[in-house]
């Protein structure tokens, strides 16, 4: 089941983007692309949702994140720190 979200255009704008070719799909699509785009770069959805969201595949909406300057790893100093420790463990581990 789905949820139909409506945006409300004024006329004259909504002219003015079907004269640059803009059909009601491709603004549809846009507007689906671009909220799943806020909504991760948020943290409110998962990469996997918005990809979902966006309408589309996961390597074409990690391609649009970076297009857009999201990073799709976002590591706090914390977490990076610790991933760190962890290689060096591991890495000392390997080596005996």
């Amino acid at each position: 089941m789905s949820v139909k979200a409506v945006i409300d255009l004024p006329k004259d704008l909504y002219q003015t983007l079907s004269s640059h070719g803009l059909s009601k799909e491709m603004i549809s699509k846009e507007t689906k692309k671009l909220l799943a785009l806020k909504c991760y770069k948020d943290k409110i959805l998962s990469l996997g949702k918005s990809t979902e969201l966006s309408g589309l595949s996961m390597r074409e909406f990690i391609e649009f994140l970076g297009e857009n300057n999201v990073a799709v790893i976002d590591y706090s100093e914390e977490q990076l720190e610790k991933e760190f420790k962890n290689v060096e463990r591991f890495r000392k581990v390997r080596k005996s």
